[in-house]
């Protein structure tokens, strides 16, 4: 059965930090990109399949997802039936501290260590927030206290979630990343990125996706349409905003942004508006 791609993207009304999508989709497919956030879903229907961390991943009805900030990957509906989920976006700034409480050290570089899991207690925390961000009347303390919870539980599940094994920072390509986050709203050229790496343009082009899981261009353009969905959050318009982050035009920047958001940039703002 065939449904209609649908996705609702809410944001909490007192923590600018969290970020609320629900989606229902059949025939939509996610490009390769990742989030800023650390990203905490719960498939309510059908079944999610994507590719992450060098691995084929399929999470079924009940089960948890967990994307760690960078980690890239992509998505789509598994099996006959339609897929139906909830995934809430929580930025570092937000979670960190309050993991840093609740007695992790180095909460900064924390990470999860499962991609899919089948927890009962996690769903329920992140349903839980989901329902907070959903409820316009949901008061600010309520809200904190039910995210210092939900860290709590994580800092505590020792043998799901670890402290930092991520990799050892190479220089070279933590070099090429800032060449393009400096030059976010310009064309990048490969020869340009060799040269700022001192290697060869295919050898950089293998080892820069082994160390970001996406080649160059792919996380240049992911890292554009994350500025470019901050701004579109903070009200700037749409053809500033494609103008801003290197975008021809409108229809460029819908190609774009629509792969990994599911939504035109138009119709990401007007869910945000309604939410």
């Amino acid at each position: 059965m065939s449904v209609e791609n649908r996705f609702q993207f809410a944001k909490s009304a007192v923590l600018d930090e969290v970020m609320l999508l629900e989606a229902s989709m059949s025939d939509f497919s996610y490009g390769t990109h990742a989030h800023e956030e650390f990203s905490f879903g719960v498939t309510l229907s059908g079944r999610q399949d994507f590719f992450a961390l060098g691995e084929h991943h399929k999470s079924h009805v009940g089960n948890v997802i967990v994307f760690n900030p960078d980690d890239a990957h992509d998505g789509h509906s598994g099996g006959e039936d339609p897929l139906h989920y909830k995934m809430l976006y929580v930025h570092p700034d937000q979670l960190s501290p309050m993991l840093a409480s609740a007695g992790v050290r180095r909460a900064q570089e924390f990470r999860i260590e499962r991609i899919v899991q089948h927890d009962a207690v996690l769903k329920t925390h992140i349903l839980r927030l989901a329902a907070l961000v959903e409820n316009d009347i949901s008061s600010a303390l309520e809200y904190s206290s039910a995210l210092f919870e939900f860290a709590e539980y994580l800092a505590c599940q020792k043998g799901i979630l670890i402290e930092s094994k991520r990799r050892a920072k190479d220089p070279v390509f933590e070099r090429v990343r800032d060449y393009l986050h400096a030059h976010v709203g310009e064309e990048v050229s490969l020869d340009a990125l060799s040269q700022v790496a001192h290697m060869s343009k295919y050898h950089l082009l293998r080892c820069f996706r082994d160390y970001f899981g996406m080649t160059p261009h792919q996380y240049w353009q992911n890292y554009r349409i994350n500025r470019a969905k901050e701004a579109l959050e903070l009200g700037m318009p749409l053809a500033d905003v494609a103008f801003t982050f290197g975008f021809t035009d409108l229809s460029y920047f819908n190609r774009r942004f629509k792969p990994m958001f599911g939504l035109t940039p138009y119709q990401f703002r007007r869910t945000l508006l309604r939410s």
